[in-house]
């Protein structure tokens, strides 16, 4: 198997010094560059995220406000309506879904590698990916992490400076390092 088809397969892989990962991610940290470097109004940005996430059409409603960064981009999956606020990084290796009508704060990480404890392994550049899935309608306060591996429910609120370790049920507030949930969400209730 090539490195790349192990991370896709969520085997160890070499992700330090594997030629072809170093170019795929070469290749995208320069598109995120260059998307984070063009100008709000400019007509170029929407083809340039096009080409950073690997498709042919963007997701309707898909905003995504600069600077942004990702590993790959092709493996990060938005659906509509979907606002992601500045300096978000998703390390897209395992894969990254987002459902509809997510709202993602700033300087919130999604993060998909996971190293091995002992030194040795981490030193031969070795890493696992795992997948992160979010459904819809969830909004995610200002740093939050998203650490590999965690599945988030619909209907979810993670609340501010949050590390999320574990996978959340739907309709839930979780806050705290790490993410604890704090209350169910009863989406009839109206807020005062």
């Amino acid at each position: 198997m090539t490195e790349l088809e192990k991370m896709h397969a969520g085997l160890l892989y070499d992700a330090n010094y594997d030629p072809k990962l170093i170019e795929l991610r070469e290749k995208c940290a320069n598109l995120c560059l260059e998307y984070s470097m063009t100008l709000l109004n400019d007509p170029k940005r929407d083809e340039l995220l096009k080409k950073l996430l690997g498709t042919s059409q963007l997701p309707e409603g898909l905003d995504i406000r600069p600077p942004f960064t990702a590993d790959y981009g092709n493996l990060i999956h938005f659906g509509k309506r979907v606002f992601v606020n500045v300096n978000c990084y998703l390390m897209d290796g395992g894969g990254i879904t987002i459902g509809n009508d997510v709202f993602i704060g700033p300087f919130c990480g999604f993060y998909t590698a996971n190293h091995p404890l002992n030194y040795i392994q981490r030193n031969e550049g070795l890493e696992v990916a795992l997948p992160i899935v979010v459904g819809d309608n969830c909004w995610f306060g200002a740093n939050v992490s998203v650490m590999p591996g965690v599945t988030i429910g619909s209907g979810c609120v993670i609340a501010a400076g949050s590390v999320v370790t574990k996978d959340l049920p739907d309709n839930v507030l979780a806050g705290g390092v790490p993410a604890k949930i704090i209350r169910v969400i009863d989406q009839n209730e109206r807020q005062k």
